[in-house]
This record gives structure tokens, sequence and C-alpha cells, in this order.
């Protein structure tokens, strides 16, 4: 399945270290010369390709990104230090756009690739550089130049692995959060989710990317709701995790809530509704331990489900570390 996850940042190249105004002033050099260094260049900011990093999520969190400036300069011609160069680290397969021109500056393709977003600012001149025979003592200098400022916008074509299915409110955002290091929104109101939330899953040293797409509601296929934007995006994923909300607060039937879902995915596509999946029945917590074997037993027969099932509860991780290792298994069953 593949989304376009994107992030907008802001990036800030230092500013140049400003030039000295200085003379000599040594004994027995009552009138010593101009002796002001030049300041210190700002840094650069870069982006460099990394392998192992999955989604742009942690620019949602963290958007400004500030090189140093440059050192001013000294007496006794010192120049000030340089600002050393910032380093962002990015997904291999994002594009950099420059936001105010709509600028393609780049796309990062392989591992370590190195790319310049903001150029730091140029050093400003000590009053030494305008020394000349007929000024001996100058008390020009300049300040450094302002590094360059821009918006930056990342996009990053990402393929999922899994897809979430299920009717708004089911907890498919509070699972993600559960077992991944995604952070959606999450809220007691259907259609908390707006738009895909892309999660990196982890088992032992594998990782598969996993995307929880707004709830499906009944005509979904139609348009109805958020319409069948994400239905498609459903097709390219390799499994699906149907997720069932066990006891509903609105008080409707979980299996015609799951029947819902599926007849909307034979309407959009008959080959997506035979896709690889598992099930996930959700809120177990809420149940009583005697009644969960009986419940869960007759929703599996109300909607004739005969695969793979884990009941779970996203909120306290109740049986999610085996839901994962399902998980695992059936992606990598439908990658032979």
């Amino acid at each position: 399945m593949k989304f376009v996850d994107s992030a907008s940042i802001r990036v800030e190249a230092g500013k140049g270290g400003a030039g000295c105004l200085g003379f000599r002033r040594e004994k027995y050099i009552p009138d010593g010369g101009p002796d002001g260094g030049d300041g210190g260049d700002g840094g650069h900011i870069y982006f460099r390709g990394q392998e192992g990093l999955n989604t742009l999520s942690e620019f949602r969190f963290n958007r400004l990104f500030r090189a140093k400036n440059g050192q001013p300069g000294q007496g006794q011609n010192k120049r000030g230090k340089s600002a050393v160069h910032l380093t962002v680290e990015i997904p291999l397969g994002t594009k950099v756009f420059d936001l105010e021109t709509d600028e393609l500056i780049g796309e990062m393709t392989v591992h370590d690739q190195v790319m310049l977003v903001a150029k730091g600012g140029f050093h400003g001149l000590g009053n030494t550089r305008f020394k000349s025979s007929i000024n001996r003592a100058p008390r020009k200098t300049t300040p450094g130049s302002l590094g360059e400022a821009r918006e930056i916008g990342l996009e990053m074509s990402v393929m999922a692995d899994i897809g979430l299915l299920g009717m708004p409110n089911a907890g498919k955002s509070s699972l993600i959060r559960q077992i991944s290091s995604a952070r959606p929104k999450v809220a007691d109101y259907p259609f908390t989710t707006l738009h895909p939330s892309l999660g990196v899953v982890s088992y032992y040293d594998e990782h598969i990317v996993m995307a929880d797409i707004p709830g499906l509601i009944e005509d979904a296929s139609e348009g109805v709701g958020l319409g069948f934007e994400f239905l498609k995006h459903l097709s390219r994923a390799k499994a699906l995790l149907h997720v069932v909300d066990i006891l509903p607060a609105d008080a409707s039937d979980p299996a015609e809530n799951y029947l819902i879902i599926e007849n909307e995915l034979r309407k959009y596509d008959p080959e997506l509704a035979n896709k690889p999946r598992l099930l996930a029945i959700n809120k177990m917590d809420l149940l009583r331990e005697e009644d969960r074997v009986d419940i869960v037993k007759k929703l599996l027969k109300d909607i004739d489900y005969h695969g793979d099932f884990y009941n779970i509860s996203a909120l306290n991780g109740l049986g999610c570390r085996d839901l994962v290792e399902g998980l695992f298994k059936l992606v990598k069953a439908n990658d032979e």
C-alpha cells in the first residue's frame, strides 16, 4: 500500500560572524595599525539519506532546524571560529521542495547521499582588510551575512505492509499507538483519523509499516463519509487487519459492523475482499473474563469467520504481542 507521507519544516542556516574593529595596543607602539580579524562563516544545513528510516513522523514534532552562527572576529588578527554544519537525516525516497517557490530541490535516493538545503552566511571582514596606502587606520568592518532560511516540504512514498480496517472509533488509532512508534490523534468520537497515520512495527530486528486510514462506513465505496480516497490504497496492501469493537459505545452490533465493512470492500473491488487478513477483536478489557469466550464464539459464528483472530485491548496491550507476531507471519507469507 503506497501512501505519500509528508511534512513541512523550516531550516535556518547560521549567520556569519561579524568582523572585528581593533588596533594594536602594545608597549612602545602607541599608534599601532589595525588588527581586527574576520568573523567565522555560519553553519550550512545538509540533508543526508539514511537507510532504516521508514516515515517522516519525527518531523511532525521537530519542525525547526537551525544551524549555529559563526563567531565574531577578534583583535590580533584572530579570525572567529566557523560554525559546525548541521546535518539532518531523512529517509530514502524523500523528495525535498522549497515551499515558497515550489521548486524541487532534489530527491534522496542513495544511502549517505548529501544535499545542501540552506547555505550559511559569509563571514564579516575585520578592519585589517580595509587598510590601504591612504587609510592607515581604517575603522570600517562588515557584519556577517545572514544564512539562508527556507520553508521546506518533504514528501516520501511509503509502502505500507498492513492496512487497518474498521468502523469509525473501532480503536485502530489506539492500536497503532500501542504497537508502533506512531502517535495518531486518539479521541472518543468518530472520524478522529482524517489522514493516514503510518506506524513502524518492530519484531526483534524486523520491521513492517502499518497504515491507519480513516474509519470506513456504509456506502464508503460510493464516496460517502471520507469516500473511497483511501479504499484505493488498501488494494495495494500486502495484507489487512480488520479491527472490530466488541462493545461499541453506540450499542451497535459488532457482527453487523464487521459485515458492513466487508460488504464495502466487495462492492469496491472483489479482489480486495479476498486479500489476506487477520481479525483483531478489540476492547476485550471491557468484558468480564467469564463472558469473553462465549461472546467471541457468537461473533465468529454470526460473521461466518474461519481465519486467524486475536482478542486484544489496544488500550492496555492485552494480546497485542501475539497479534504483532501474527502480523509478521502474515506479511512474510505474502512476501514469498
